[in-house]
């Protein structure tokens, strides 16, 4: 399968263990999902920033049945919506407090990044120590 540009770069960093997410040259805003011009002022001078890869979990759902056409060897697993600290939200994994269990996520829970999910290029985030 050929990826754009801005998918293989957002994937490139997350095989180096990397959380990137786009800023923009012209206005300074970052965003995220990654696109082709800011969808703040429409500028087309987008640059990846490393993340410093912390956040708030707002929503999780674990998904145990029902999963997406050729995702269903994966279940069980648990997706999040992440606001990360630079201000942009970001659907990610949310990496088991035991097997498979997440039943010790709360929303508003602190979370970092750990890196991408064993076998897929997606982001993973587990509970914040403390």
């Amino acid at each position: 399968m050929q990826l754009s540009k801005i998918v293989r770069e957002f994937r490139d960093g997350l095989g180096r263990g990397e959380l990137l997410v786009q800023q923009c040259r012209a206005c300074g805003k970052t965003n995220m999902w990654p696109r082709y011009a800011c969808p703040h002022c429409q500028s087309d001078e987008l640059d990846w920033t490393k993340s410093a890869g912390s956040g708030t979990l707002h929503s999780f759902c674990v998904l145990r049945q029902g999963a997406p056409e050729g995702h269903e060897a994966d279940l069980p697993y648990a997706l999040g919506v992440v606001k990360l600290d630079e201000g942009v939200q970001i659907l990610a994994r949310l990496a088991p407090s035991g097997d498979d269990d997440w039943s010790a996520y709360r929303c508003d829970d602190r979370v970092t990044f750990v890196g991408k999910e064993a076998g897929r290029e997606c982001a993973r985030f587990d509970r914040a120590e403390g």
